[in-house]
């Protein structure tokens, strides 16, 4: 269950600093702090019905029927029966009731399942188990290990040495490696002892609750002293408690107030782009109603002036009631009949559309991830037309585009390159069978590996390949925990760096424990312990880390790993021809996509390293530019370099994204990857999924550490794409972000991709920039922004929102994404690694990212394409319905007496309509699903919006409006001075009104059937069904018995037994259909012919190719060649090399063996949890075990063919 998705709330007042007194209720009580309970729920019991009349009847149209119903039963000016409007008004009101009701249902029980959770609360002295919404600010609480944090926590004490606690922040980074935390030791002191913490009275000064999930300011005043509080000695809401037994907090923030909870973003009510149209349009049709009620009760004035006096003798006015208050109450009458312009069938039609297009995405087998048993869900019915104009989609990396699996997959040891395995003809094998580890008792079993080449060098004793796993084995800073003998856990600072601490381990070189001056390793299996004597931790700017250590013979060594252009700088001049050969292998590794590093080292002297040691030493405690003297230093001792070789790691993607992204690109969908990696893992990443490519004519990366710095770098972007482009040309009129101003589309010179990092997008976001960061990276291919906060990602999707206008999808899996999806027109979810926190917040959910292709190119294009065509068809048939009403008011002397039978106006839309219009709006497509992906281009109509705008719809009336007049003149005409066969006269109101309206029905179906494009048997069956309804409905209620048993209500007796049997009716009819459709054909023709659309062509091409579509282009391995390379197996902040070498990261002891030599592999009993190279921070099972199989001698593996190696 998420915290993420739950909606926030702000104090009335502006808090400017709280203040907090632990284990003293009564005085937190007095600033009114926020609980810790929940609420997002909108209605209780009572409020309900109230509330939600209230906010449906909020909606034009509501509002509109129901003023309608209430002039209905005023019997002056009402010449249609209530239930016309009341039954369909009803229905409507209900059926969103009850999806509101059920909805909120949920949301209640949401609230309910967070607020009952339960945590140990110190209270008079007793620890007591109370329900989270019980808990205060100032309350100590107690967790345990893998509880979720309550609220944000002060940390005062833990069960670990040194008060560490380990906590996994995936809620509120999307980062699943590890974070170390750590108490005071003025609390520390206070352990588990209950005396203690009660006594315990400490104040706290801190900062108000805010977003920032990075800093935290505060001090603890306590016995007289005061104590600094910094991010690090806080827990926030949100974490999870790992391998800690327990600790103790105090709580500064809960519920609404927590960094957390202040991240979320609102929750908003999403209307798609048609709706918003629908609702102007709405407008203008209740206009242009109030036109046809002006100009026909003005007609009605007129005629009563010059015509109406003549009837006054047999329909005599009531008193009072002269030309002017007839005008008035015609007015009203005509606003009766004329309403079904906009009828209420259209908002029930629209819903049971979007129903069913929801069903559709529920039971795609397509879109089901068998391997977790995981359907797609459409987790609400009102935006699907939406997906099929997505213009930018905001993407998540970690556990979205990848699965968040380090694989070690390749290598390169002296000039050899190891990983891949080749058959007899030199080609790549298909099928290569797994090496066998059985050697070696404490290698992890769900690590694979092919080539047998390497474990049998290491076997045979090679020199440099024992050197280059000693070197991942102790060049690190990941934590090994070994609660039972033989089996390892490790906790990495990063996902790579445990995938090559674990690769080491499985090729003999286990990295076994480790204090703050050594390091314990098992080498094929003999134990060796190695004193550390110092570790030069990476950063950002290094991008390389070294350990200085002295093996148990007494030799110094400096191990060190990094970024391979880094490293080869540092090498001595002796390897420059194994670099070379070793180069060609990292362009072959990068042009797979995988993340490498070069290793080296170096032996050192003692004398030398003795006085480096304390030149280093002075450095480490001088005030005076304290950094940049040993930054010097390490670049002293880090030269002359022997290289050993390089590791190549795969960030494995998910299946089909690289696939899904060029799909995309070709359906002209702009994607921004919105992340909180740092920048070198995610723009490895945009080259891996073909999101950044080396044929783009350049990567701008945008890195300023100011507000001018950022205006430069983005202004010197656009220039370099479009030198020509002048300052303010993208905005369309003067103004600042805040008032609204549309950026255009401007097209770059070439291909171009940005990369912008955190701190330089807080610049880039700034009020003053936002428009100029906008310009600027819409006019790139890809956007790629790194160590963005939760908040951000919302912001710069708010940004394209508003500037941009044009439809955006968000997708994330983890709660720090929740924020991005609420902010987006679409929300999209992934069930993944990180639990289901964005699920719970998405409008639709799936297990893949490559289902999005699917998602929008298919079901999004489908569902708008469906939507747009009854928009159009029933706009159409409603105004063609209501125009003959205007017509006929001329002929009837504007008295608002109907054209039709009352009983088929209100059948019309209920009935005879509404079937054949639902089965093309669900059934209907262009094409099918396999040309929709050979052909992405269908998409792009959809994002410009060409199906259904206000072009559209004025054709739509014009056609209408044609129709119309047929409709009425030419059975007008023909019933005119007519007689029927036997010499009676069939001119009378009657005969003209069954006519009339069979006439239409007629017409409207036609226009429907050429509608559509994909005939179905349910299609066939509800337009056929339809019409024969019609007739059957129509003889039953005309015939003499339903008359005899309603007189008042059914008083077209006989009219279509006898109208209907006669020759000219039919001829009329069939007169009337093709005059009604014949513009239509004439037209659809002519634009074929002249201007085809893109359907129109791929439409073609699926008659020519007779409906069978070319067979699906099988998925292929992608390889790219590259020159691009960067080695990123480091964590996404800066090490924890002071942490490790300081003992603060120090565990318990864990039990030893006092033999470690093994000859064989003894698995009883033995169930190793270490992560493997196929590594998951969640440490759950990637890879299943490969069947044992027999060592052979050294297999085929590729060489250098240099002699001088």
């Amino acid at each position: 269950m998420s915290f993420f998705g739950l909606d926030c709330f702000s104090k009335t007042e502006r808090e400017l600093e709280r203040k907090i007194t632990a284990n003293d209720r009564e005085y937190n009580l007095s600033f009114k702090y926020a609980t810790n309970a929940i609420k997002t729920s909108k209605y209780n019991f009572f409020t309900f019905l109230p509330l939600n009349l209230f906010e449906q009847f909020q909606r034009i149209a509501n509002a509109y029927f129901l003023v309608l119903l209430v002039l209905q039963v005023i019997p002056q000016i009402s010449s249609l029966s209530w239930f016309t409007t009341v039954v369909p008004l009803i229905f409507v009101l209900v059926v969103t009731a009850a999806k509101d009701a059920t909805d909120d249902i949920n949301r209640h029980r949401s609230d309910n399942h967070v607020n009952n959770r339960k945590v140990q609360v110190l209270i008079d002295r007793k620890l007591r188990s109370e329900k989270w919404m019980n808990v205060q600010v100032g309350d100590v609480i107690k967790l345990e290990n893998n509880q979720f944090v309550t609220a944000d926590l002060l940390l005062l004490s833990s069960s670990e040495p040194l008060n560490l606690v380990y906590v996994e922040t995936a809620e509120l980074d999307g980062e699943t490696n590890l974070k170390v935390k750590q108490a005071l030791p003025v609390t520390g002191d206070l352990g588990d002892d209950v005396e203690k913490l009660a006594d315990f009275n400490g104040h706290v000064l801190c900062e108000p609750p805010n977003n920032r999930l990075d800093r935290f300011k505060g001090t603890l005043t306590h016995g007289g002293q005061k104590h600094p509080l910094d991010n690090e000695k806080v827990l926030l809401r949100g974490c999870t408690l790992r391998n800690t037994e327990w600790c103790f907090g105090l709580v500064l923030f809960a519920g609404p107030e927590t960094k957390l909870m202040q991240n979320c973003g609102k929750s908003t009510f999403k209307r798609t782009s048609i709706d918003r149209l629908m609702n102007v349009l709405v407008l203008c049709i209740f206009g242009f109603l109030a036109f046809m009620c002006t100009i026909l009760a003005i007609g009605n004035y007129i005629w009563e002036l010059n015509e109406g006096s003549e009837f006054t003798v047999f329909l005599p006015r009531e008193d009072g009631n002269d030309s002017g208050f007839s005008a008035f109450l015609t007015f009203w009458s005509y606003v009766i009949i004329l309403n079904t312009v906009v009828p209420i069938s259209l908002y029930v039609s629209v819903e049971v559309i979007r129903l069913g297009n929801s069903y559709y995405i529920n039971w795609d087998r397509k879109m089901y991830y068998a391997h977790n048993d995981t359907p797609a869900e459409a987790r609400t019915t009102t935006l699907n037309e939406e997906l099929g104009q997505i213009k930018y989609v905001f993407s998540d990396k970690t556990g979205t585009l990848t699965q968040n699996i380090m694989i070690f997959n390749r290598c390169s040891i002296n000039g050899k390159s190891y990983g891949e395995v080749y058959d007899n003809t030199g080609q790549i094998a298909e099928h290569k069978d797994t090496v066998d580890f059985s050697f070696n008792p404490l290698a992890d079993p769900r690590f694979v590996f092919h080539d047998h080449a390497l474990v049998e060098a290491v076997k045979l004793e090679n020199a440099e390949v024992h050197a280059f796993f000693r070197l991942l084995s102790l060049c690190h800073t990941v934590m090994a925990e070994e609660k039972t003998e033989g089996e390892l856990s490790y906790q990495a600072q990063s996902p790579d760096e445990g995938a090559l601490v674990t690769a080491a381990r499985n090729f003999g070189f286990v990295f076994r424990s480790r204090t703050p001056d050594s390091i314990s390793i098992v080498e094929m299996g003999k134990q060796r312990s190695y004193k550390l004597l110092g570790i030069l931790d990476f950063n950002n700017v290094r991008k390389r880390m070294s350990v200085i250590v002295r093996s148990p013979e007494g030799k110094l060594s400096l191990y060190c790993k990094g970024a391979d252009t880094i490293v080869f700088e540092r090498l001595h001049q002796s390897c420059n021809k194994l670099m070379e050969a070793t180069t060609e292998h990292l362009n072959e590794f990068a042009g797979e996509g995988l993340r490498t590093l070069a290793l080296a080292y170096k032996d050192l002297d003692e004398e030398y390293f003795s006085e480096w040691k304390r030149r280093h030493h002075e450095a480490s405690v001088t005030l005076d530019d304290r950094e940049g003297r040993l930054d010097e230093l390490y670049e002293e001792i880090e030269t002359d370099l022997l290289l050993l070789g390089a590791t190549a790691i795969e960030d494995k993607l998910q299946d089909g994204v690289p696939q899904t992204i060029e799909q995309l690109a070709k359906a002209d969908v702009k994607i921004w990857v919105l992340t909180g990696d740092k920048q070198e893992t995610a723009e490895n990443i945009g080259y891996s999924c073909n999101l950044l490519r080396e044929e783009m004519n350049e990567v701008f990366v945008v890195s300023g550490n100011s507000l001018e710095d950022v205006r430069q770098e983005l202004r010197n972007a656009r220039i370099s794409m479009k030198p020509d482009a002048a300052e303010n040309s993208a905005f369309l009129s003067e103004g600042t972000p805040d008032e609204g101003v549309k950026v255009a589309e401007e097209v770059a010179n070439g291909e171009y991709g940005l990369v912008i990092n955190g701190h330089s997008l807080a610049y880039a976001l700034d009020h003053s920039l936002a428009l100029d960061f906008l310009r600027t990276a819409c006019m790139c291919k890809a956007v790629i922004c790194c160590r963005v906060t939760p908040l951000q990602k919302a912001q710069v999707v708010e940004l394209v929102k508003e500037h941009k206008r044009a439809v955006t999808l968000a997708i994330g899996d983890g709660a720090n994404d929740v924020s991005m999806i609420k902010a987006a027109h679409i929300g999209v979810g992934i069930s993944g690694q990180e639990g289901m926190q964005a699920v719970l917040s998405s409008d639709y959910s799936f297990a893949q990212f490559r289902f999005l292709q699917r998602l929008l190119l298919v079901h999004g294009r489908w569902s708008y394409l469906r939507m747009c065509k009854f928009l159009r068809y029933f706009f159409y048939k409603n105004f063609t319905f209501t125009f003959v009403h205007f017509w006929y008011a001329f002929f009837c002397g504007f008295s608002a007496q109907t054209v039709y039978d009352e009983w088929f106006i209100t059948l019309f839309n209920m009935m005879y309509t509404a079937l054949p219009v639902l089965g093309m709006s669900l059934f209907d497509q262009d094409v099918n699903d396999v040309w929709s992906f050979q052909h992405p281009q269908l998409y792009v109509p959809g994002q410009l919006n060409r199906y259904f705008n206000k072009s559209a719809f004025f054709k739509c009336a014009l056609h209408s409006c044609y129709s119309s007049l047929v409709l009425f003149f030419i059975p007008y005409a023909a019933l005119h001075d007519t007689v029927r066969d036997d010499g009676k006269d069939v001119a009378d109101y009657q005969s003209f009104a069954l006519l009339t309206q069979t006439c239409l029905l007629f017409a409207v179906s036609i226009q429907l059937a050429l509608e559509m494009s994909y005939w179905t048997a349910v299609n066939t069956l509800f337009l056929v069904g339809s019409l024969l309804m019609y007739f059957a409905v129509t003889f039953v209620m005309y015939s003499n018995g339903t008359f005899l048993i309603f007189p008042s209500a059914f008083h077209f007796v006989g009219a279509a037994r006898n109208s209907l049997k006669q020759p000219n009716v039919w001829l009329t009819i069939l007169l009337t259909s093709i005059l009604c459709v014949l513009p239509v054909v004439t037209y659809r023709f002519l634009l074929i012919q002249l201007c085809p659309t893109i359907n129109d062509k791929v439409m073609l091409k699926v008659r020519q190719a007779k409906a069978t579509p070319p067979p699906p282009t099988r998925r292929t391995r992608m390889r790219r060649t590259s020159t691009r390379r960067s080695g990123y197996a480091f964590s996404h902040a800066q090490g924890y090399g002071d942490l490790v070498t300081s003992g603060r990261f120090l565990r318990r002891p864990a039990p030893r063996s006092s033999g470690l030599v093994h000859t064989g592999r003894t698995t009883t009993g033995f169930s190793p949890i270490g992560r493997s190279a196929g590594y998951s921070p969640t440490g759950r099972p990637q890879n299943a075990r490969a069947p044992d199989v027999e060592v052979t001698s050294l297999q085929m593996f590729r060489t250098i063919a240099d002699p001088a190696l």
